[in-house]
Order: C-alpha cells, then structure tokens, then sequence
C-alpha cells in the first residue's frame, strides 16, 4: 500500500527545490554580471571617457598620466591626482608643459 505524502512532506520538498533553483538562477546572475563587466572592461579600456577616443599614457615623475588622442583632455587614475598635488610649483607647471601644443 502506497502511503500518500502529507501536506507538510510536499511543502518541504517544493520549498527545497524552489531553494536550489533561486540558488542556480542567483549564481547564474552573477555570472552574468561578470561576464558584462568584463565584456566593458576591454571594450573600454585605455580609451576617453568623455569622447572614447585612444588614451596615450605619460610616465612624468612616476606619475602616469593619461591624455586623449582626440579631445585632449587629461585623465588620471586612482591616487594620481594626490601625487600631483604634491609636486612643486616648478614639477607641476612643468607636467602641464609636456601636454602644451
């Protein structure tokens, strides 16, 4: 004789498999968003913000310094705009020089 799950059992195991699937759709997001943003990293990369244009990076006092190709604006990374600010009058005039036409 069969003996018929109880009403307790199927809500037991519907939540266990309604647990697994949010668990593989969340990884499956995941994966997803690393894959976009990888896809934008190199899609992006070295290129202006502003205009997209190629970035040309300047090594200046151990300081890498990005200017665009096309607009010609001037980028830097993280942590670059406190080493600028700490060059003297004469070492920041002179970075600006490099970038003068």
């Amino acid at each position: 004789m069969l003996k018929k799950p109880s009403e307790q059992e199927e809500e037991y195991f519907a939540r266990l498999e309604f647990e697994k699937r949010k668990k593989i759709e969340g990884e499956k997001q995941e994966r997803l968003a690393r894959e976009e943003k990888e896809k934008l990293k190199v899609l992006h990369y070295k290129k202006c913000p502003k205009c997209g244009m190629d970035l040309i990076e300047i090594d200046y006092k151990n300081i890498k310094v990005d200017k665009c190709s096309g607009c010609e604006g001037i980028w830097l990374d993280p942590g670059e705009l406190e080493a600028v600010s700490k060059l003297e009058k004469t070492g920041l005039d002179k970075l600006f020089g490099v970038f003068k036409k």
